[in-house]
């Protein structure tokens, strides 16, 4: 071959070479400002056992295998590991990330979307990862945008401007399935609405005036007024549908009467002089289980006027602001909060709610802990009904909250999206919707997301937008609640549940272009569990799905 045709051959080549590689996928962080490394075993472990918590050490075996050693058996531990608040992102993104916050707003994952950008007050845009280990995403852009008031949603799915809302006004239910151009999903009640009262604010450190207010509140009443079709009264804090949720004594039955003369008692007690001045404080934000809170809240006003003759200022706070407060027990008087299901287990209502370490209602109850503790370590759910019986007969005798009720709610779509769904745990995929011809899927939920680093987030508009980006070990099914495979393809355990034992898929990348080894599991459950982690900052830095669901954090300096 001449010198001519060598290099016209060379050239072929070369040209053949970059078209390829010009239509092939391109990680979106390709640039990235840091150097990936090799695997090298990691490990972090808890001095013993009595810290309080469940979790003894998380180490990596070898590249592909994590192993998760408990102080006690769990078998929660499958749904728990499923929860996208223990997702996994590069262990050299985290080492960079958190230290200027970058990890708020800029998550690097796994899943079938990535954020491209986050104008903040207006919208989310997330592209495709084309390199995505699993099925491809449906389209190539997702858009989140939020409004608060559920009309105002609805109206921009009328109008076409989005393709799928969150929670629509109970009062228009009927109006969506009469419109042929659009689509209703019902959502599963796995939740519930309380009003709660923290035992370190007086008069409610009295368990008279706890009770009395249990007692002088209609709870159908609100449920008929505005709670959707499917909505019902709760009797227990827990819905029945999860085992072992409703085992005990039925809550308190609405006794005006009763509730007054127990009040005056508690009142006296206290030291108050009747009528009592308190508040309600709330957040303006639509959920699942409250889809109208500032028209609940004025009912409530009412009622403990008329019942009570309480006198209840209403104050309103910020989202965030909020849930800072009430979950550090700050907030006096009375509160409106309530809980959807993260995983379908009674630990992810009661556990979270009433363990040792939660301060949301103040001093912590050990007769409602102790149970739920033994109750926890316990696989069979017939044999660990009489600890969960003892745990809410003492949740109604201690009167922390006022369980209201259990809500049906929905999402709405256009007629002509494919695979629209409702999640019993609110965590929609919309990697597997299909918008008609549309390549950009606009989804409209009630507010914007706090923060994308969800490990220390516990709003539902911050998990739901996380979940588009990043994946934990396991996962949950879609619209369902039964857990499969995520970035582990098994994790079994040993007899007594007491060993754990993940095993991860072999070339995964993360959207980085790095790839997923065991170094990067270990590295994004220690920043969260150890206090003493020079990276434990997250956006409050409180981490609180780590120490609800796993009992304490690691390391934690002394008051």
């Amino acid at each position: 071959m001449n010198k001519k045709a060598l290099y016209t051959l060379f050239a072929v080549v070369i040209i053949t070479s970059v078209l390829i590689a010009s239509c092939a996928p391109k990680a979106p962080f390709a640039e990235k400002p840091y150097a990936e490394q090799e695997f090298a075993p990691m490990s972090v472990a808890a001095p013993s056992c009595d810290y309080g918590g469940v979790i003894k050490e998380i180490k990596s075996v070898d590249a592909l295998t994590v192993e998760f050693d408990l102080c006690v058996p769990d078998p929660a531990f499958l749904s728990k590991v499923a929860f996208s608040v223990f997702s996994v992102q590069p262990k050299e993104y985290v080492e960079y990330a958190m230290a200027d916050g970058k990890i708020l707003e800029k998550p690097v994952g796994t899943g079938p979307y990535y954020v491209e950008n986050w104008a903040r007050g207006d919208s989310i845009t997330f592209k495709r990862n084309d390199n995505y280990w699993g099925e491809k995403a449906k389209t190539q852009t997702l858009v989140f945008k939020w409004a608060a008031e559920g009309a105002a949603r609805l109206l921009e799915l009328q109008s076409g401007t989005v393709d799928g809302i969150d929670n629509p006004t109970p009062d228009d239910f009927e109006k969506i399935k009469s419109d042929a151009t659009l689509q209703l999903k019902d959502r599963e009640a796995l939740n519930v609405f309380y009003i709660g009262m923290t035992n370190t604010h007086p008069p409610f450190d009295n368990v008279k005036v706890r009770q009395a207010v249990a007692m002088g509140i209609d709870r159908q009443r609100i449920v008929d007024n505005f709670m959707p079709k499917g909505s019902t009264a709760a009797s227990h804090f827990t819905p029945c549908s999860i085992p072992n949720g409703c085992v005990g004594e039925e809550w308190y039955a609405f006794d005006p009467a009763a509730a007054k003369a127990l009040l005056a008692e508690g009142l006296a007690e206290a030291g108050f002089t009747e009528p009592l001045k308190t508040t309600i404080t709330y957040r303006d934000v639509v959920r699942g289980y409250l889809p109208e809170p500032g028209v609940v809240a004025t009912d409530i006003q009412a009622q403990l006027k008329e019942n009570l003759n309480i006198d209840a200022e209403i104050v309103q706070m910020e989202s965030g602001a909020f849930i800072d407060a009430t979950s550090s027990g700050l907030v006096g008087g009375l509160h409106l909060l309530g809980w959807g299901a993260d995983y379908p287990h009674v630990t992810n209502f009661l556990d979270y709610h009433f363990g040792m370490n939660q301060a949301q209602f103040g001093n912590a109850y050990p007769d409602i802990y102790e149970n739920l503790q033994k109750g926890a370590q316990i696989a069979d759910a017939k044999e660990a009904e009489p600890f969960y019986v003892a745990a809410n007969n003492a949740i109604k005798a201690n009167v922390p909250m006022l369980p209201v009720s259990h809500a049906g709610s929905a999402t709405a779509f256009r007629a002509d999206v494919e695979g629209a769904h409702a999640s019993p745990l609110t965590n929609e995929s919309f990697s597997v919707m299909k918008p008609g011809e549309r390549d950009t899927f606009v989804w409209m939920q009630n507010a914007e997301p706090i923060s994308m680093y969800c490990t220390d987030e516990t709003d539902g508009e911050s998990l739901r937008a996380c979940e588009q980006v990043l994946e934990a070990l396991l996962s949950y099914e879609v619209g369902g609640t039964a857990v499969l495979p995520g970035l582990a393809t098994s994790c079994d355990s040993n007899e007594d549940l007491t060993v754990w034992t993940c095993h991860l898929r072999d070339g995964v990348k993360f959207h980085d272009g790095s790839k997923l080894d065991a170094s990067d599991v270990v590295q994004s459950w220690a920043v969260a569990w150890d206090a003493a982690n020079p990276l434990h900052k997250g956006n409050t830095g409180a981490f609180e799905y780590m120490t609800t669901l796993w009992g304490s954090l690691i390391n934690v300096p002394a008051e």
